[in-house]
């Protein structure tokens, strides 16, 4: 019954420079070349090489390579497409995602605290595969609440899973899709991103 409520968004276009951007601030330092850069974007190589050509006249990019990360991550923020949501409420979310077999990967609260431990995790978000969105309404159906809770369930492309990370046994996205979603959310979210640049990216980090 709530199939509605959750679904992949249905705007393809501008998927692609997000996947690109997103590889690009995985790989600093590994030199791909833009036709490796094609393949792990899933973009044309074509296109691959008018964006980055564009993103290298913004001063961004030299190459593949990545010189202005900052700046980077707010291109990406203007441009970033939104998830489809569903916010629930769970008693205890990190316990059931413990115990399921489904694919997930934590971000913003409960990510940023395994990873730097700066914010209260107030809210469990996290990114679930489209193909499966029907398992993960029958799981809240069983077992959440509709609205109002402190569990925000998203679902965009499996490319949010690209480069995913494991801490005390929870998968959570890679550190730049962190950083994005963090700036996404403002507020003290916003400073804990700016932290992860720093020591992700900073001076001798790559």
């Amino acid at each position: 019954m709530y199939m509605a409520l959750l679904a992949k968004p249905d705007r393809e276009r501008g998927f692609n420079k997000g996947r690109i951007i997103r590889v690009l601030l995985n790989h600093m330092g590994d030199g791909l070349t833009k036709y490796r850069l094609a393949q792990l974007s899933e973009a044309s190589e074509p296109w691959t090489r008018q964006y980055t050509d564009q993103l290298e006249e913004q001063g961004l990019l030299e190459g593949t390579e990545v010189v202005a990360p900052e700046r980077l991550y707010r291109i990406w923020l203007e441009q970033r497409i939104e998830p489809n949501h569903l916010e629930v409420s769970l008693q205890q979310p990190m316990d059931l995602l413990a115990e399921t077999d489904l694919r997930y990967a934590l971000t913003t609260y409960q990510a940023e605290n395994l990873h730097q431990g700066l914010l209260f995790t107030s809210t469990t978000d996290f990114y679930i595969a489209p193909e499966e969105i029907t398992e993960w309404l029958a799981i809240i159906e069983d077992n959440g609440l509709l609205g109002g809770g402190n569990t925000r369930i998203r679902v965009l492309d499996d490319h949010v899973f690209y480069n995913h990370q494991e801490v005390d046994g929870f998968p959570t996205v890679s550190i730049p899709q962190l950083i994005l979603d963090l700036l996404a959310e403002g507020g003290p979210c916003e400073e804990a991103a700016e932290k992860l640049i720093d020591s992700n990216h900073g001076e001798n980090q790559w």
